[in-house]
């Protein structure tokens, strides 16, 4: 046997810890090779240990599965040894290249417990994640709205055909007597009327699935009635005619959230995430977005804290941690920035996150406010790829909300998915009224948040009402078909007034008493106080207290406009005989000229007639 072969085979061996052949050969290279080439030999050998032991490349497999024994895709998997970020595959699988025999694996998905173990190469790697209680009902499909029967023992099915090109189910009429519990989500997200201002303003229809009548509804926050003064809500309800169906009637809901002291609220953390790369070198981009934050900083206390961070180009701390009192400071620093260079969207949250990290505030208000156009242009671009980046920050508390200023076309999410996933909320801003609603009104309520997982229930009344129908407040059909899926509950920030309608049929029964036929429903309000753990429930009784249209609030008449609009633009079959003249002259009739979003909502409405007349 010659020397290399020798050397070869012996190396083979070593690699595989096969000590018996390696004894073997060790013995054969005696017998076959005199003393000068065994020492060349062992040199030759010594040296290659060595090479090879610096290069050697390893391979380590496994799958990752939840404790019932699922497949768990795109895990976030990372060697301590490179610092390089894995996923499993769609079976829970991986398979990483490694440079040591033995290493460390951190393994990190949303809504489960992270873990780091060592390992060791040759072993397949059979891991086990547990679902963290607290968010373990959101792996799961959620309802905005649910109906049962009685006992509350068996949901409402919808009849979806299975080539139905809608992913959102418009709720249907249902029979009280089998089904009179309800529930719904006190959807607090608004995107629906920035996306349909977008689409109007550019000429075209608005796709059905983007259209979320509840969103649509609740952008005015109308009919904001304040709660008594130790109350954390205030529920209210109406009865009156339908003017689009003579034959029923509408029943208006109001679920208001009390207004918090300020001056009791805690400090605030706030990073500005500012775009100030060139494609915001536009009117109403980066213009807009300093004198959005220059609004916000107006209403600052003493006690928050503001930092700036920009990127274009590159990514910069713009100012350090400033004191809320310090408004000077803070407005000029805004209004320095320019646009420059291309767009490092990534490094920039990276930043933004290690920023609110270096002066978070325990028990605080700590956020990060992204302003961009969307145009992440360098580092990593894919919305997958943003959002794993955001949702490995997201268990720090930190949340982040998206400011919108153009970002084009209405039906890229990527700014809507990631503050989703930062468990904020996405604004669009197209005017510097719009920012000042945004940013001096909404996400005053967004921060500063009165109750959390807050979701309502109501019992109709079967002997009172024949039918009812929830309007808006539409499942998505992967939701519908689900049998695990549960309904969504909410957090509810300061000042929030959320509204729901229902259409009713009724019985025309006549009751034994007058009491009777006096209720209509009973609801029960479930939430948890944002310093507390222990759920309360509120109760309250919904009376026939029947109020001709024309004679009740302009705001539930101006309501009443926004969900005949919200449907009309979804081609909803429940209003296809409605002429836009009925939406107009209710809107036209109820509508405060002095109100910004309400006057431009009638302008909305001329310019959708418009393209859907020409449809």
């Amino acid at each position: 046997m010659m020397v290399w072969e020798e050397i070869c085979l012996l190396f083979i061996s070593w690699q595989t810890n096969n000590k018996y052949l390696s004894f073997y050969i060790f013995v054969l290279t005696c017998k076959t090779s005199n003393l000068t080439t065994l020492k060349s030999f062992y040199t030759y050998l010594f040296t290659l240990i060595i090479v090879c032991n610096c290069t050697a490349q390893y391979y380590i497999r496994g799958a990752v599965k939840d404790e019932q024994g699922q497949p768990l895709h795109n895990v976030n998997l990372m060697l301590l040894s490179d610092k390089l970020l894995y996923h499993s595959g769609t079976a829970g699988d991986f398979g990483i290249n490694a440079t040591a025999l033995t290493d460390t694996l951190s393994i990190d998905l949303d809504g489960y417990q992270s873990q780091v173990i060592p390992i060791k190469t040759s072993d397949y790697q059979n891991i086990i994640m547990k679902a963290l209680p607290s968010n373990s009902i959101n792996r799961k499909p959620q309802l905005i709205s649910v109906t049962t029967d009685p006992k509350q023992s068996s949901k409402y099915r919808w009849h979806i055909d299975d080539d139905s090109h809608f992913s959102v189910i418009e709720n249907m009429p249902v029979n009280a007597a089998a089904f009179p519990n309800t529930g719904f989500s006190l959807n607090i997200n608004k995107e629906t009327y920035s996306d349909i201002h977008r689409y109007i303003s550019t000429q075209s229809t608005v796709p059905p699935d983007d259209i979320r009548v509840e969103e649509l509804l609740n952008y005015f926050n109308l009919n904001y009635q304040a709660p008594e003064k130790d109350d954390a809500f205030k529920i209210t309800s109406q009865l009156s005619d339908c003017p689009w169906n003579p034959a029923d009637q509408l029943l208006y809901l109001n679920i208001n959230a009390k207004k918090i002291n300020l001056d009791k609220v805690p400090p605030c953390n706030l990073v500005f995430l500012i775009d100030a790369s060139a494609s915001m070198d536009l009117p109403n981009r980066l213009s807009l977005v300093k004198g959005a934050f220059q609004l916000l900083v107006k209403n600052l206390r003493a006690i928050d804290t503001v930092s700036i961070v920009t990127y274009g180009g590159t990514v910069r701390e713009w100012l350090k941690p400033t004191c809320g009192s310090e408004k000077q400071k803070l407005l000029q620093s805004i209004e320095q920035i320019t646009p420059d260079g291309e767009t490092p969207g990534s490094d920039a949250i990276k930043m933004g996150y290690k920023v609110a990290t270096r002066s978070f505030i325990k028990n605080g208000n700590n956020r990060i406010i992204l302003a961009t156009d969307g145009d992440f242009n360098v580092g990593v671009t894919s919305e997958k790829a943003l959002e794993d980046l955001i949702l490995q920050q997201r268990e720090t508390g930190i949340v982040l909300s998206c400011l919108d200023v153009g970002s084009g076309d209405p039906r890229d999410s990527t700014l809507k998915v990631l503050a989703k996933k930062g468990n904020g909320n996405y604004y669009y801003l197209d005017n510097i009224l719009t920012a000042e609603q945004v940013l001096m009104t909404e996400m005053t309520k967004d921060i500063f948040t009165v109750a959390k997982n807050v979701s309502l229930n109501i019992h109709f009344n079967s002997d009172v009402i024949k039918e009812y129908r929830l309007i808006g407040f539409d499942n998505a059909k992967n939701a519908i078909n689900d049998s695990a899926s549960a309904l969504k509950s909410e957090d509810i920030g300061s000042g929030n007034s959320t509204m729901a309608i229902f259409e009713i049929a009724s019985t025309n029964k006549k009751t034994a008493t007058d009491s009777l036929h006096n209720m209509l429903a009973n609801i029960s309000l479930t939430y948890t106080l944002i310093d507390s753990k222990q759920q309360q429930t509120l109760q309250y009784n919904c009376i026939n207290n029947y109020a001709a249209f024309n004679t009740m609030s302009k705001d539930l008449q101006f309501a009443t406009a926004v969900v005949l609009f919200g449907m009309k633009l979804r081609g909803s079959t429940y209003v296809a005989n409605t002429d836009w003249k009925v939406i107009e002259s209710i809107a036209k009739f109820s509508y405060q000229p002095n109100n910004y979003l309400q006057s431009d909502f009638m302008k909305t409405i001329t310019d959708a007639k418009k393209i859907y007349s020409k449809k």
